[in-house]
């Protein structure tokens, strides 16, 4: 089973820029996105053999989610359940016969950590989300969670010590996420692999040079570990300033 996931920095210009022709080529079972960037209604995709679920932010032309599913799942939820943290359109949980499916679009902690205390805050409600549903089954945990992990996962660790995606706090907040049971898919196949990036800032040619960090990523509960196949980042995908992750399970 292949599972994809994109932060397509908004769905409606990456259509412009070849997303179909990719979604195709992918041909994954689940295929999800981020920071769609739309309301309902501004786009009627035409994806055969695909179930759509979308959750929009209630600020327009900002955040949201989706997936794309050739299975059709048992439930689906928006949201955390959480009405303070649930009107940004950030999380959808799928429910399969053997597992969840989580698509995340993490907040950003802003310029100076304008919003690092609710970063925080909402941290721990999705910890604790997660966690729940955990007890129930195996869960795969996918999207821009915006928090570069360790040194490895961006080019320049020491001059971006202290801004957003890459402070002390959002790394312990991911830290403590793994530690609740989960394991990042792409480190358990290369824990070395150094220049795996997966999102470049548009500034600089930093794309060109590869000056980027991963930040993009599936977790995967660890009873899933036994299904878990492959992994993959693919910076050849253009039409956006993220690239899609895969991940692969029995």
């Amino acid at each position: 089973m292949k599972l994809i996931s994109w932060n397509v920095n908004g769905i409606r210009a990456c259509v412009q820029k070849g997303f179909m022709d990719y979604l195709k080529e992918a041909d994954a079972d689940i295929f999800c996105i981020q920071e769609s960037k739309m309301q309902a209604g501004q786009l009627d995709l035409d994806l055969e053999g695909y179930e759509q679920y979308w959750n929009y932010a209630e600020k327009k032309g900002y955040s949201g989610t989706a997936i794309f599913t050739k299975v059709k799942p048992i439930s689906v939820a928006y949201g955390m359940g959480i009405p303070e943290h649930d009107t940004e359109g950030r999380v959808i949980t799928l429910e399969f016969e053997g597992f969840y499916v989580v698509t995340v679009y993490t907040p950003n902690s802003q310029r100076e950590l304008t919003r690092l205390a609710y970063r925080m805050e909402w941290e721990e409600a999705f910890r604790g989300y997660i966690g729940g549903l955990m007890e129930k089954k195996g869960v795969l945990v996918c999207g821009d969670m915006n928090v570069a992990h360790k040194e490895i996962d961006l080019k320049n660790p020491a001059t971006n010590h202290k801004n957003a995606g890459f402070t002390d706090e959002e790394r312990d907040c991911f830290t403590k996420l793994l530690e609740s049971g989960m394991i990042d898919t792409f480190r358990y196949f290369y824990p070395d692999k150094t220049d795996a990036y997966s999102w470049w800032s548009y500034m600089f040619h930093a794309r060109e040079k590869n000056v980027g960090w991963r930040i993009d990523y599936w977790l995967a509960s660890k009873d899933m570990e036994s299904r878990l196949q492959g992994a993959a980042i693919h910076p050849e995908i253009m039409g956006s300033d993220h690239c899609p992750v895969e991940l692969v399970i029995e």
